[in-house]
């Protein structure tokens, strides 16, 4: 049986979704503004794990995860991003060759994008060839915050001198 309850981010209000087969969403919901009082069983270590994680104390998650049925393709792009270090980024390309299938790059850009268990699978830390920021389902400004909260020596803003 699925449960879900409502995680209160610095982003925002996260959507959690699971069931003793594992995690299989995590969202950012924009719209809500009330996080859960108490957590089902399946869920309270995600919520455990997101605060740690958003408090800059956990690098790691340690959840079972389940991605209900998704393609072969989008679940080997989906442990691919689970093997990137965080602090680190990679690219597209990068991900496309770790799964053997170099010419896939805009199929991983798309893996991305229907990712359903956001920041613990971490689509945030794919950027573009370039370097540059690219494509993140909850605006760029967010997948900064992200970056920043992993790494802030190299994805901190330049602040204003005068």
């Amino acid at each position: 049986m699925l449960e879900k309850a409502y995680y209160k981010s610095p982003l925002g209000i996260v959507e959690i979704i699971g069931s003793e087969y594992g995690i299989q969403q995590v969202k950012l919901k924009v719209e809500l503004t009330e996080a859960s009082k108490e957590f089902p069983e399946h869920i309270k270590a995600c919520a455990t794990q997101l605060e740690e994680y958003f408090q800059g104390k956990r690098k790691e998650f340690d959840l079972k995860l389940d991605f209900n049925n998704a393609s072969d393709f989008y679940q080997q792009v989906w442990n691919a991003l689970l093997k990137i270090p965080y602090g680190h980024t990679t690219s597209y390309g990068a991900i496309a060759e770790k799964i053997n299938n170099p010419k896939a790059v805009r199929a991983v850009g798309l893996a991305n994008r229907n990712n359903q268990i956001a920041f613990i699978v971490p689509c945030h830390r794919v950027i573009g060839k370039s370097g540059k920021l690219q494509g993140y389902f909850y605006g760029l400004e967010t997948k900064r915050a992200l970056l920043q909260l992993e790494n802030p020596m190299s994805f901190a803003e330049q602040g204003k001198l005068f």
